[in-house]
This record gives structure tokens, C-alpha cells and sequence, in this order.
């Protein structure tokens, strides 16, 4: 049987070795365009601090009005310690019961796939558009405080033209479906 493709997908993010102090950000971004390019979504990217971009991808909604809606997700992950791994953390090894052992596979690369895997299945029932628009956005360095990548980013006219009235940001998995963590408004989201 083969391998859904949300899975597939999130298991090439998790090889993409984006371990602090020196995460492979541009291997990141060109796998988050292609994504994006899949879906014939629009994306960009902001740099506030030379190499460490914020990738934007853009669904316009039907009332560009509204406040929009901001899905962030942090694209680093804190270093490993290969020898504690039964796996190499950027193998995305998934064993014969399906669990997957990466790097970042719980913080917070799983976060950034289910948003974008949700709006694939949305776009797979013939549905391209929302009332409001949604922006994806993928940030660098939280994991050493964000202080070059949203902290900066907040400030800018860019950020102000993305309209947002909710974010959703660090949501991690949980096992007993209690949200983890949800921010509201248009404050930091660092």
C-alpha cells in the first residue's frame, strides 16, 4: 500500500536538517515553494536578517476585507544528540507500526504539515477558496528566541499588509487533544 502523500511529505520536511546553530534554511524554503507550487498557492518570502527567511504562502479569500488568518509554524528544530537516537534524527525512519523518529517531527515540522495537508485535502474537494485569506507563514530561529525572524518581521509594513485578525501558532500534538498553544490578535506571536 502506498504511503499517504501527507506523510511522504512530512517525512522529506524532516529530512531537511534545520538544526540549530546552523539550519539549512534555503533547502527549507525550496521545499516549501514546492510545496506551494503543488497547489498553485502563492508564496513568498521576507528576510529581516540576511539568511534566515520567512516563507509566506498566500490563498486570497473571497473578502480580502476581513482580517485575515495567520497559520504559523517554526521551520528550526533544537540540536541533537545522535548518540541517544536509535535513528538518525534526519531519516524520518518510520518503523512497522508507522511511528516516525526525526528531528522536529514533534516541534513543530509536524504543526507546519498539518496546516498545509489540511488545506490539500480542502483543495481536494474543489474548494480554492475561503472567506477569508489565509496566510501559511514559516519562520526561522525560534528556537534561539526569534529575535532575527518574527520578532524583526512583526515590525515591518509587510507584516501590517497581512491583515490578521487570528493566528494559530505552536499547537503541538497532544495526547489527549487539549491544544497546547493558541494566540489571538494582531500582538507578537514570538
Amino acid at each position: 500500500m502506498p504511503e499517504d502523500i501527507a506523510v511522504s511529505k512530512f517525512r522529506e520536511y524532516l529530512r531537511i536538517n534545520t538544526e540549530q546553530p546552523t539550519p539549512d534554511y534555503y533547502g527549507c524554503q525550496k521545499f516549501l515553494y514546492a510545496l506551494a507550487d503543488e497547489l498553485g498557492i502563492a508564496r513568498t518570502s521576507y528576510e529581516a536578517v540576511a539568511g534566515k527567511p520567512i516563507v509566506i504562502m498566500t490563498i486570497p479569500g473571497s473578502d480580502p476585507s476581513l482580517p485575515s488568518l495567520m497559520l504559523y509554524s517554526h521551520t528550526d528544530v533544537v540540536p541533537t544528540f545522535r548518540d541517544h537516537w536509535t535513528y538518525d534524527p534526519y531519516s524520518a525512519h518510520k518503523d512497522d507500526q508507522g511511528r516516525i523518529y526525526a528531528r522536529g517531527a514533534q516541534d513543530m515540522k509536524c504543526v507546519g504539515s498539518q496546516y498545509f495537508e489540511a488545506i490539500r485535502r480542502h483543495f481536494g474537494r474543489g474548494k480554492k477558496q475561503f472567506k477569508r485569506t489565509i496566510h501559511l507563514v514559516w519562520g526561522p530561529d525560534e528556537e534561539i528566541g526569534g529575535h532575527d525572524g518574527m520578532e524583526k518581521f512583526i515590525e515591518t509594513e509587510d507584516f501590517k499588509k497581512l491583515n490578521l485578525g487570528f493566528t494559530l501558532d505552536e499547537g503541538l500534538a497532544s495526547e489527549n487533544g487539549v491544544s497546547q498553544g493558541i494566540e489571538f490578535g494582531k500582538g507578537k506571536i514570538y
